[in-house]
């Protein structure tokens, strides 16, 4: 680790001229400044992606990966029309036969205008729910692995189709937002990954059942604070077909119901963040009896993250390479509260503590070092056929180094 730490100060120092403003408001990529009004090109290109080294601990063995690489392309049709869509790969490449490996539409979609305050969308996109949904660059958080509450509990990145207003309140620093979009498929639901088997993402999308998300932001100085929520129906079948599996169908029938509230607070060198959510499935009996997939009623994530950039101490001016030292706890139980006829995972239950670097020489450049700790709970044998398997590791050290880049 002081290896690491002795290279990002080098690394720092050597970057040290370098400047620039980097906030979150300002626009530094291309999707961004289309966003804004600001792009000069009617069919702006951009993208962004990650790769890193991580080795586990218990396994004795080191993996390398580029994790993503996503292309942004974009179209101005006129002041008040505009097309976003990300065309994701994910692990390099996708070959028949092996596992692993994705390429999909992240976004596709349609804005229009309204006036000053509020706009539509249209199509294939990311609802606000959370902060990575809609603040996945990898320049835009720490370490090199996505907060884990928010890959399994609040599933990102989420992307349905759908339309959604969003607006703001002029005078009051409070933006809404509200969305219908197709609801998820209850059979698609993984043991061990909550919610996030069952989106569609875009692809053959039951219309049979629907759901409804919105959020609230309010910003105070240099606080922001959001809460959203979602609810809506798990079966899109036919109605003849659930009354065979003993599901409930119609538009918000099974529902899943989604609740998220978080905090961020950016000052000078000072950078802090707490997220909470929950997930309730009420019905989750009947989708098990149905497809045995051990679906639970109830899941729920929440992290906590605190960072400096130490960088920041050096020069006063706010324009400087950052080097944030970090440090974030997570814990989540993706199987909290099971129905009668559900097993209980006692490795569902997690905490992991994450510590490292994050430096960014540039404001869509970074290198990142980061440790993770994780604790789960002991297994349960009914699970994993008895006690003749493996003798099970509930602690786990991962190191990770990595790059990431957006434009």
């Amino acid at each position: 680790m002081r290896v690491i730490i002795h290279l990002f100060f080098v690394l720092s120092l050597t970057f040290l001229p370098t400047r620039f403003t980097h906030t979150q408001e300002q626009p530094s990529t291309s999707e961004q400044m289309l966003e804004v009004g600001e792009s000069q090109a009617a069919t702006p290109i951009g993208g962004y992606g990650n790769a890193f080294y991580q080795h586990d601990a218990n396994a004795d063995a080191a993996r390398v990966n580029f994790e993503r690489f996503v292309l942004f392309i974009g179209h101005r049709f006129s002041e008040k029309i505009s097309f976003f869509s990300e065309l994701e790969v994910e692990d390099a490449k996708l070959e028949g036969g092996e596992p692993g490996g994705e390429v999909a539409l992240e976004q596709a979609y349609l804005k229009f205008i309204l006036d000053r305050n509020t706009y539509i969308v249209a199509g294939l996109f990311i609802p606000r729910i959370g902060i990575l949904n809609e603040d996945h660059l990898p320049n835009r958080y720490n370490g090199n692995e996505r907060p884990l509450v928010e890959r399994y509990v609040i599933p990102s990145t989420w992307r349905e189709l759908g339309v959604g207003l969003y607006g703001n309140l002029g005078r009051i620093p409070l933006r809404y937002t509200i969305a219908v979009v197709n609801g998820l498929n209850s059979g698609g639901f993984e043991h061990g990954s909550g919610i996030r088997g069952g989106r569609y993402e875009g692809r053959e999308a039951s219309a049979n059942n629907l759901a409804v998300t919105g959020a609230l932001q309010f910003q105070a100085g240099d606080l922001r604070l959001q809460v959203s929520g979602y609810g809506g129906g798990s079966v899109g079948l036919p109605s003849s077909v659930a009354d065979t599996l003993g599901l409930a169908s119609g538009i918000f029938a099974t529902p899943v119901l989604l609740g998220e509230a978080h905090a961020r607070y950016e000052k000078g060198g000072l950078q802090a963040k707490l997220l909470g959510t929950i997930v309730s499935i009420p019905e989750a009996a009947s989708i098990n009896a149905a497809f045995a997939n051990n679906t639970p009623q109830r899941i729920w994530g929440a992290y906590a993250e605190l960072g400096y950039d130490v960088l920041s101490a050096v020069r006063n001016e706010p324009p400087h390479p950052q080097l944030v030292a970090f440090v974030r706890l997570e814990r989540f139980d993706l199987n909290a509260t099971i129905p009668a006829n559900g097993v209980t995972d006692p490795t569902l239950n997690q905490t992991h503590v994450i510590g490292g670097l994050t430096y960014l020489p540039h404001p869509n450049v970074v290198v990142k070092a980061d440790i993770r700790l994780a604790q789960t709970g002991d297994q349960n044998q009914a699970l994993t056929g008895g006690p003749a398997v493996p003798s099970y590791e509930s602690r786990n050290t991962f190191v990770n180094l990595g790059i990431g880049f957006s434009f």
